[in-house]
């Protein structure tokens, strides 16, 4: 079984090469929340802690039915932290993710 998904990530917004905001969907039990904002320091805190965010977007008309893309990673070097869906990286960067 695999694991569970605790949040879809569907736009993402930077500033100077660097994740400042992304606009996602968090799990609420058996279904979805409406769509909230999340800072970087705040979606780093939930990936540090062990929860499970994927890129994709919500299907029209069916509720807390995504279309599910990469999975997002905690990249590290040199003592910085990356979000990213690629395993090795020196930047951020969620591939395929709109900008809002």
């Amino acid at each position: 079984m695999t694991k569970k998904i605790d949040g879809v990530i569907e736009a993402v917004r930077y500033k100077n090469g660097q994740i400042t905001w992304v606009r996602a969907y968090e799990r609420r039990g058996t279904t979805f929340s409406d769509r909230v904002l999340l800072d970087r320091k705040t979606l780093l805190g939930r990936l540090q802690k062990g929860d499970r965010y994927v890129t994709g977007s919500r299907q029209d008309l069916l509720a807390s039915t995504f279309t599910i893309g990469k999975a997002v990673v905690l990249a590290k070097e040199d003592k910085r932290e990356f979000l990213s869906t690629r395993e090795n990286t020196a930047f951020d960067e969620l591939e395929d993710v709109p900008f809002f």
